[in-house]
């Protein structure tokens, strides 16, 4: 394909949303609110389809982050305590309690537009767990990018939204982020975005572990397989401080298709047992004291479970099953009359099932596949690889100022959700040290920053100025894949064995084993250590050279080429703060073996910054504030 067919389109607007998923469309439907009063421009450009986009994209049976607040049950500082227990100390208390007081507002929004919530016989939310209520939810996000897309066309030639579009690069004008640069999936098309702020709410990232499901599973995950890192590499590349970039998320699953065990814990009261029949958080209940003061809280913190479950499996233990039968005759039991217990397990069936057709159909096919029905035996359950997923129980992202009234000293710096770059603003996968924002928080946070950014444009009118030369430069650099396979396919026969370029798969393929094999993946039971990691590294800086090869034949390689690049930076953070923080604080997603145990002096943030002038990387501690 020639690269000088490409167009050259250029957009100009104030605020600039980039993401399509849960915190985009919240800062979609915020931002043209207040850019409605102060006549301001807002533009939303997503890779994908937003009726599609997101890791609510195969939909919900449950809403994550309700808190229930006009009830007086729980309270703001309930779950901040809640939210820091389960990350063993490390969260940022303003960031958290900023969305937690705002929260329900937005669920009730997804309510008025027509999301089913279950309701009981008095009309209440049907909870899952404490903090979890549960929703028919398979159109989930076609019901909230709808209320996102309505939101735009409100402010007629002021609001826009671009799909099948793919943002490789931020523009960056005297430490001031003014915009983005990316290119069509579909059109021979190279867009340039210039902004007066940009907000970042692009995913995090799956696929930089080597996957558990291979062959024709590959790419079979719990959270979008096309989520690739998006979110880091904008705030890397525009000099952002980043956060808690050691901390991945390792979520145990139904084995095979990855269908999540929430509802089966919290719902259903199931239990998880070794193949003994032995229920491993019992019988190992004496090992959380070693992980004091968060080890011996209730609710155990999720990687704390995981923990003692890996001990089951190494001693010979497995395989580890979800005792879904046992769940469901419990529940009937409690039932006295003969025909409402039938009629209950009818219930029970139905939304067991329900529960999968909402949100991850391929474990309800594989149950079907394997002749399992769920009242009558167990299934397999088992964790998966590493994800970096700040909206969920993992906490990756951009050092981002929090709220003026909340936020301790050096925590607010002018404008909520802030990075520490000019201009760029961060919400969703994208914001760290927030964990727990699910679904309904990460839209919350997407309000929240937007209505900030839009006040940074009314503050900052100023225009800025990016020039042909760079934008001219940057289509060069990002069209350089197809280029390459333009210039060299012909030499060999076989596209995938060419010295002159490496192709996105294979190139994927290779990262996957280096961050598996050194950086503490599922094949080595999540272990690494300083020499393991010094050794990755080493690689990593081989994979970038190679980089500068990858190759494209269409826009849909050229994509996965920038996507391998986003998440070959996203490892590389990774890896330089798991070697930063020497102990070991979240057994069950990684293990430190040469600093086994949590330490006192770092119950800190381990922050890292790379530098736009020098390319060289900083490694910072901050303090937790309480």
């Amino acid at each position: 394909m020639n690269i000088d067919s490409f167009e050259t389109v250029i957009v100009e607007t104030d605020l600039l949303i980039l993401g399509g998923g849960m915190a985009a469309c919240g800062a979609a439907y915020e931002a043209s609110y207040w850019a409605k009063k102060h006549n301001q421009r807002v533009t939303l450009v997503d890779k994908a389809s937003m009726e599609r986009s997101g890791a609510v994209a195969m939909g919900l049976s449950a809403i994550n982050l309700y808190m229930g607040l006009k009830n007086g049950k729980n309270s703001v500082e309930d779950y901040v305590n809640y939210v820091k227990n389960d990350l063993m100390g490390i969260a940022r208390d303003d960031l958290v309690a900023n969305i937690a007081r705002h929260v329900d507002s937005s669920v009730h929004l997804f309510e008025k537009w027509g999301l089913p919530i279950w309701k009981d016989d008095q009309g209440n939310y049907v909870n899952e767990g404490r903090w979890q209520i549960m929703i028919h939810g398979e159109s989930y996000k076609n019901i909230v990018s709808e209320a996102a897309k309505n939101a735009l066309k409100e402010l007629g030639d002021n609001g826009s939204y671009y799909e099948r579009i793919f943002i490789t690069e931020p523009l960056v004008y005297e430490d001031r982020c003014v915009g983005a640069v990316g290119f069509s999936v579909r059109d021979n098309k190279f867009y340039v975005f210039k902004a007066k702020t940009v907000l970042d709410s692009m995913g995090g990232a799956v696929h930089i572990f080597r996957p558990k499901s291979v062959g024709e599973g590959l790419g079979r995950s719990w959270y979008p397989p096309f989520n690739s890192g998006a979110g880091a590499y904008f705030t890397l590349k525009s000099g952002a401080e980043m956060t808690c970039q050691e901390v991945r998320f390792v979520p145990v699953r139904f084995k095979d298709s990855y269908g999540p065990v929430g509802a089966w814990f919290l719902l259903f009261k199931s239990k998880a047992t070794n193949a003994k029949g032995e229920d491993y958080m019992q019988t190992r209940a004496g090992e959380l004291e070693k992980w004091a003061p968060y080890g011996t809280t209730e609710p155990t913190p999720t990687n704390l479970r995981n923990y003692l479950m890996l001990l089951d499996l190494e001693e010979g233990n497995g395989p580890i099953y979800m005792r879904t039968d046992e769940a469901i005759r419990e529940l009937v039991a409690q039932i006295p009359d003969a025909k409402d217990a039938k009629r209950k397990l009818k219930e029970l069936e139905s939304e067991a099932w329900e529960d999968f057709l909402d949100m991850t159909i391929s474990q309800a096919l594989n149950w079907a596949s394997h002749n399992i029905m769920p009242e009558e035996a167990p299934s397999e359950i088992s964790a998966c690889e590493p994800y970096f997923i700040s909206s969920h129980s993992g906490a990756s992202g951009a050092w981002i100022s929090g709220p003026e009234d909340l936020a301790p000293e050096g925590h607010f710096w002018g404008y909520d959700n802030m990075t520490t770059v000019k201009g760029l603003f961060a919400a969703g996968d994208a914001s760290g040290a927030s964990s727990h924002k699910f679904s309904s928080g990460s839209f919350t946070e997407g309000r929240i920053a937007a209505k900030a950014a839009i006040a940074f444009c009314v503050d900052h009118p100023e225009p800025m100025d990016i020039s042909e030369e760079e934008i001219s430069g940057l289509k060069e650099r990002v069209l350089k894949p197809m280029k390459l396979f333009e210039e060299h396919h012909a030499y060999s026969i076989d596209e995938d064995v060419n010295p002159h370029f490496i192709k996105p798969k294979m190139f994927m393929f290779r990262l996957q084993k280096i961050m598996d094999e050194y950086a503490g993946g599922a094949s080595v039971g999540f272990k690494t250590s300083e020499a393991l990691l010094t050794k990755g590294l080493e690689y990593l800086q081989f994979m970038k050279e190679d980089a500068e090869k990858l190759a494209a034949g269409d826009l849909n390689e050229l994509m996965r080429c920038w996507e391998n690049v986003h998440r070959l930076w996203q490892a590389e953070a990774h890896m330089r703060t798991v070697l930063f923080r020497e102990e070991t604080r979240w057994p069950g997603y990684y293990f430190r073996t040469d600093h086994p145990s949590m330490k006192k002096d770092w119950k800190a943030f381990a922050n890292c910054k790379w530098e736009p002038e020098t390319g060289e990387w900083t490694m910072i501690k901050r303090d937790i504030i309480d």
